[in-house]
């Protein structure tokens, strides 16, 4: 079946520990916050959680400044870029990597010089990429012993759940397909939180040595501090590492945050990077439309996520692609609906739209006027297929006929999605 691309690996990877998405990694947007990596530590550090010492830089100027205030000359540069794998990535002007150490301010103003303005191509980000606006500077900490720790929300037990894993410093998916019993997993009572006890079993299991079994506990409650005070949906700090002077030290943060609290989070959600999004998601949330672009050919216009998720699911199995989720909400009003076109429309790979609308909260007639007045303001050339079910659907049908636009209606699902492949294949091929 159809799978959205969003869902993040370690979810699959450790076994069911889903994070709380209604979006991504499923059917995002409402979706998840992620900051990026400096916000990530800033914020750790407020809760006394230990970071490298380090600061983000706009420019090649500023990230030589920052590196000749930190000093040394063993240094990291980090490309502040909202997506995975960026240290064997590849920016666009052939710079190979996307965190790299360093040893010099002037090789901190030479690497900012290629990274800031250029996108970095990642395993994450597909062949588009996404741009680096700024680096991070931070010093080089040695790692003595590396481990793994995330807090997440398990759906099955609706509570946070602790992830942990001796084997830092490497993908997790990796651990849990090759080493699975190296992986530590505590769930969590939501009234009693992190005990001490609970702190202190998973720093001597993971194998902090004894001097620092305590800061390493402490560590691990003030995480989980910050995941329920800034309603986090993940904490993943990869490694949280032990190092040569036995400092505990967070080495690498990716943190997530639950859209539906924007309320109650006003700084974090302030630190939003909208340039690290798809500015057609980014629009359609604007609009209240839930929109993921994905890479096909037949546009999807539905109400309901389970809907638009069958939906996606008929059309594969038909041997078409769809070229989008997008869920326009329950209310399906004429507004909603040219808000949707306008999205799906942009799109020059879309050979076929599929309208899936099941009109309960509205009326199927008052959604095919609406449909119709659409493609005729917008003069829509592309084969439209429309299923209308529900509260007057036989007068939705007869206005869709009548109307003399390339719509097509038609009541039987798998009728639909098969005549929506056949107008895509048709419409590829000029015919």
């Amino acid at each position: 079946m159809y799978k959205l691309a969003r869902s993040k690996p370690l979810a699959a990877a450790l076994g069911g520990y889903k994070l709380a998405i209604p979006r991504s990694s499923a059917t995002q947007q409402k979706r998840f916050l992620s900051i990026h990596e400096y916000l990530s530590a800033k914020l750790l550090n407020s809760y006394g959680v230990g970071v490298p010492k380090g600061e983000v830089a706009r420019s090649a100027t500023e990230a030589e400044r920052i590196a000749k205030d930190i000093g040394g000359d063993d240094m990291v540069i980090k490309a502040q870029v909202l997506a995975g794998g960026r240290g064997k990535g590849t920016f666009d002007n052939g710079l190979k990597g996307g965190v790299r150490v360093i040893y010099s301010p002037t090789e901190a103003k030479m690497f900012a010089d290629q990274m800031i303005g250029h996108k970095l191509i990642t395993k994450q980000t597909g062949a588009r990429g996404r741009v680096c606006n700024a680096v991070y500077i931070c010093e080089r900490k040695f790692a003595r012993r590396e481990f793994y720790l995330a807090i997440l929300m398990d759906r099955q037990s609706q509570a946070p759940v602790i992830i942990a894993s001796s084997q830092g410093g490497m993908d997790i998916e990796t651990v849990a397909k090759e080493s699975p019993d190296a992986i530590i997993t505590t769930n969590i009572n939501i009234n009693e939180g992190v005990t001490d006890d609970m702190a202190r079993n998973i720093a001597t299991e993971l194998g902090f040595s004894e001097q620092c079994i305590e800061d390493a506990k402490d560590t691990i409650q003030k995480l989980y501090k910050v995941f329920m005070d800034k309603d986090a949906t993940q904490i993943e700090i990869n490694p949280l590492s032990e190092t040569s002077d036995h400092q505990v030290l967070a080495m690498d943060a990716k943190l997530s945050f639950d859209d539906n609290a924007d309320f109650r989070q006003k700084e974090v959600f302030s630190w939003r990077d909208q340039t690290q999004e798809d500015a057609d998601e980014v629009k359609a949330a604007e609009s209240g439309l839930n929109f993921i672009k994905l890479d096909g050919d037949i546009g999807c216009l539905v109400n309901g996520a389970g809907l638009a998720m069958a939906t996606m699911d008929i059309i594969k199995l038909n041997g078409g692609s769809p070229a989008n989720f997008l869920d326009v909400g329950g209310g399906a009003t004429p507004q909603a609906i040219k808000e949707a076109f306008d999205l799906i429309t942009s799109d020059p790979k879309v050979s076929a739209i599929f309208v899936n609308i099941f009109g309960g909260i509205v009326r199927c007639d008052a959604i095919a006027q609406g449909l119709v007045n659409v493609v005729e303001s917008m003069n829509i050339k592309t084969p439209i297929v429309a299923r209308l079910q529900g509260t007057n659907m036989e007068k939705a049908a007869k206005l869709i006929n009548e109307s003399g636009m390339k719509i097509f209606s038609i009541e039987d699902l798998q009728s639909a999605a098969e005549k929506s492949v056949q107008f895509s294949k048709l419409v590829k091929q000029g015919k």
